[in-house]
């Protein structure tokens, strides 16, 4: 199935481009349909009656003029956007197996997401009280009553043919309570995200926003006449994305669709401690290298590192690694400005460092390689494309856990020492599997984010190429053209 998915991202990369893959910013999309929901919910809010006996009205009267409709089609389809790219973001991470360790916080959490952006959507059609909203009413209603931990059953509210303003505020106030505790619960899906992407790219953006109101005026959302609890309704133009709890529980029972929730959920839950993949190793500081700069802190991809008092030098902060966060990916290590080959000194020891993948090591590798008569180094991710069959007597090849744990001065040190040219490969821009190690390799070698590689390194003597397996070709070529 990762196959498949790398094969469609690909095709997406090409429609697109890779800054504007939908398939790879679902998460920012989701954002940006939560603010649309939001302001286009707060105006409604202002705009429309909020009672039993004129909400009805209220949205028809609205929904007469090309704005409120535009409005009322901008809120319902946003709606329906945002549980289908929540569905498309939580399916593409569990066949991507981000789950597990170091990303378990971000899927629990998401996962919790779900039951509240549902409860959010279905009340929604409460207020407008029309007949759909009348049948969604009654029947979460009688869902809730098969629980049967409440008192009084709540369908008594709708046995005597009418809804008291009351039970109406109820409806009001499950509409704007879950949005809040939803806005919290996506803060907290975030929070051990380094750098999270919460809007997409701007042409993405733009686009989406466009579409949604394109429908709102092409397709506008039509009222299905007013709430009348005396009579059942018979006919109604349904939300199955929405709604398909209300028919579910129909076609078999209230306790059989609870049950099923319930399963799902905890199978969704359980699944990041269902893992039995090893740890891979944390990285260490190293206090008497860590200069408390905090580049570590700001590169980090899963916010693993924070600074601390340190030990040794007063009013100087000290790195420390979470290591249930840790995802072993080096990134930090590319970021630290001690981690420089040009070091001397008879061991090379950095602020923060892969214990069972040290800088020093690779420096040894470079060394030997370039002794040995190699002119061009290949720098290659072990999650992007192959690269260890591109080696040659004139092309080292060097494999890191992600092209972002690469220091820009080691490109600077093998063109001094010997190289001709200098490639570094890592996956395509927004498939990293750590996420951000393309992105801040690029920018460290163009100068554009700490530590920088120096500028008086000939550009036409190193090139970057974003590609993932399978794409080896696109990484020979790029070696060959170079050279």
């Amino acid at each position: 199935m990762r196959r498949w998915l790398r094969a469609l991202d690909h095709g997406f990369d090409g429609a697109f481009g890779p800054a504007a893959d939908p398939l790879k910013q679902l998460g920012a999309i989701g954002f940006l349909l939560l603010w649309l929901l939001a302001a286009s919910g707060i105006v409604l809010y202002a705009l429309l009656e909020t009672s039993a006996a004129g909400a009805y009205d209220s949205i028809s009267a609205l929904s007469r003029t090309p704005a409120g409709a535009a409005l009322r089609g901008l809120h319902r389809y946003a709606a329906d956007a945002f549980v289908l790219v929540a569905l498309l973001h939580l399916a593409r991470e569990w066949v991507l197996g981000c789950y597990e360790r170091f990303r378990r916080h971000a899927w629990i959490t998401g996962v919790v997401l779900l039951p509240i952006l549902y409860g959010c959507a279905i009340g929604g059609f409460w207020l407008h009280w029309d007949r759909l909203g009348q049948f969604s009413a009654l029947a979460t209603a009688e869902w809730l009553d098969a629980l049967g931990f409440l008192g009084s059953p709540l369908a008594r509210n709708f046995l005597y043919g009418a809804v008291s303003d009351r039970l109406f505020s109820l409806f009001v106030f499950v509409h704007l309570g879950l949005p809040l505790l939803l806005v919290f619960a996506c803060w907290a899906h975030v929070q051990r995200i380094g750098t999270p992407r919460v809007f997409p790219a701007r042409p993405l953006a733009l686009g989406t926003t466009l579409t949604l109101l394109a429908l709102a005026l092409l397709l506008p959302v039509q009222s299905q006449g007013t709430a009348e609890l005396a009579n059942a309704p018979q006919r109604l133009a349904f939300d199955w994305l929405l709604l398909f709890v209300h028919p579910l529980a129909a076609a078999t029972s209230a306790s059989f669709v609870w049950a099923l929730l319930a399963l799902v959920l905890a199978g969704l839950l359980c699944l990041p401690f269902a893992s039995r993949r090893p740890r891979a190793p944390v990285a260490q500081v190293e206090p008497a290298h860590c200069n408390g700069c905090g580049r570590c802190v700001a590169d980090c991809p899963y916010a693993a590192i924070t600074l601390v008092a340190h030990p040794l030098r007063r009013r100087q902060p000290l790195a420390q690694v979470r290591s249930a966060a840790c995802a072993g990916c080096g990134i930090c290590t590319g970021a630290c400005p001690s981690s420089t080959p040009f070091r001397s000194g008879e061991a090379f020891v950095t602020g923060i460092d892969l214990p069972h993948w040290p800088l020093a090591a690779l420096r040894e590798r470079l060394q030997q390689a370039l002794a040995a008569g190699a002119r061009r180094v290949l720098v290659g991710c072990e999650h992007g494309a192959r690269v260890e069959a591109l080696a040659g007597p004139q092309v080292a090849v060097l494999t890191l856990p992600c092209s972002g744990m690469l220091p820009p001065s080691f490109v600077d040190y093998a063109l001094q020492h010997g190289a001709a040219s200098v490639v570094v490969s890592g996956c395509r821009e927004g498939g990293c599997e750590y996420r951000l190690g393309p992105r801040w390799t690029e920018a460290r070698l163009r100068g554009e984010r700490e530590p920088r590689l120096r500028p008086s390194v000939p550009a036409g003597r190193w090139h970057t190429v974003w590609a993932d397996p399978g794409e080896e070709a696109r990484v020979r070529a790029a070696l060959e053209a170079i050279a």
